[in-house]
């Protein structure tokens, strides 16, 4: 005759003023028929004592009723004698506490505008202190490579040179011939009213030079340029590369960040000159078409109302805003996690802080042009 394993079971013997709790069977925790210890089995007596004589095998269901009997006879102040179970049960018993303190929820914040405050503007000014670090870092990168001493390689800054400058022509072609357009259609629609067609080109000229060719190819570079180089560094950071370049005394900031920075203030400046150029001509297509106004006539006033001056305006802030995009992506992806979601919000973060930086950038250099009468 062949019998199944012993079911679990516990008997409650009395013995003095005290109880033995007999334990036998096997306590097996896949077993669904697991017997409990009710907290009514203990009145009246105030020791218990173990006896294990008829226990079999046991693992951690073994455990969590011995945890029930703990906290009942903790809440009903009797002593309890563990001795008599195994060695290793009594281990792993006195490792769980003997009452379960109830679940508190946090307290939620109130209303405290100045901790807010004073919290954001430290971080803040962290940040900002970490990227001037990597700048300053950068910087002194540049003058060791012009020295021939830099730890980067040429191959590095043609690829970034080539991925941020002609790659980038055709959504910058679009962009800014789009917005020439666009300017010379709204000026057009309200200057005709009053005779003033010639001055579309003096409209779309200034603006374009001083103001969108700038600004609108630095947010298409932040968008494309800078969140690519965040989720760059970011899958670097990720599969330990950037670690393998510290541990071999490589710095970071001259073999990865300056060709990215080289790269982007190289390209930048140019790409802004070609979108002054497209711009134009996208006022120009516009003005013939909906005015009577020639193109030799077009390019004329715009030539005359445009001067030298405002190229060179546009073409610092086109260098600034590059500087801006380069190390604020760039120490985006230093900063970033390692994993795969990490990347991805490396690279929305640079696109937002490099978009939300170049219109801050841009306001900066109004307001310093209004100061000095520019």
């Amino acid at each position: 005759m062949i019998s199944g394993p012993p079911s679990a079971g516990w008997t409650l013997n009395t013995r003095g003023a005290g109880a033995v709790l007999e334990i036998q069977g096997d306590w097996i925790a896949k077993d669904a028929t697991l017997p409990s210890f009710p907290a009514i089995a203990l009145a009246g007596y105030s020791s218990l004592s173990m006896a294990v004589a008829g226990l079999g095998k046991w693992d951690s269901a073994l455990i969590e009723f011995l945890w029930d009997v703990k906290r009942i006879t903790a809440e009903a102040g009797c002593r309890v004698d563990w001795g008599g179970l195994p060695e290793a049960a009594q281990k792993l018993l006195a490792l769980l506490p003997s009452r379960v303190d109830p679940e508190t929820l946090p307290k939620r914040a109130g209303f405290a505008p100045l901790h807010w405050l004073g919290g954001g503007s430290i971080g803040v000014l962290t940040a900002l202190g970490a990227v001037m670090m990597l700048l300053g870092e950068t910087v002194r990168g540049g003058g060791a490579a012009l020295r021939g001493r830099a730890k980067l390689r040429g191959v590095d800054i043609l690829a970034d040179i080539r991925a941020a400058g002609p790659a980038a022509l055709p959504i910058v072609s679009v962009v800014n011939v789009l917005v020439g357009s666009i300017l010379a259609f709204v000026g057009a629609a309200q200057l005709r009213k009053f005779a003033a067609d010639i001055y579309v080109a003096n409209l779309v000229g200034l603006a374009v030079v001083r103001e969108m060719a700038s600004v609108m190819t630095a947010i298409v570079m932040a968008g494309r340029t800078g969140g690519a180089y965040a989720a760059r560094i970011a899958t670097m950071q990720g599969n330990e590369e950037i670690d393998a370049l510290q541990v071999f005394g490589i710095p970071v900031s001259e073999y990865v960040v300056l060709p990215s920075i080289l790269a982007l203030v190289v390209t930048m400046p140019l790409l802004y000159l070609y979108g002054c150029l497209l711009g134009v001509m996208g006022g120009t297509a516009v003005a013939m078409l909906m005015l009577s106004v020639t193109g030799t006539a077009y390019l004329h006033q715009t030539f005359a109302a445009v001067s030298l001056g405002q190229f060179v305006f546009g073409f610092i802030k086109s260098i600034a805003f590059a500087a801006l995009i380069a190390v604020t992506s760039c120490r985006i992806g230093l900063q970033a996690g390692r994993s795969a979601a990490d990347v991805g919000q490396a690279a929305t973060n640079a696109v937002v802080v490099g978009i939300v930086g170049v219109i801050a950038l841009d306001a900066v250099f109004a307001v310093l042009a209004e100061a000095v009468g520019f």
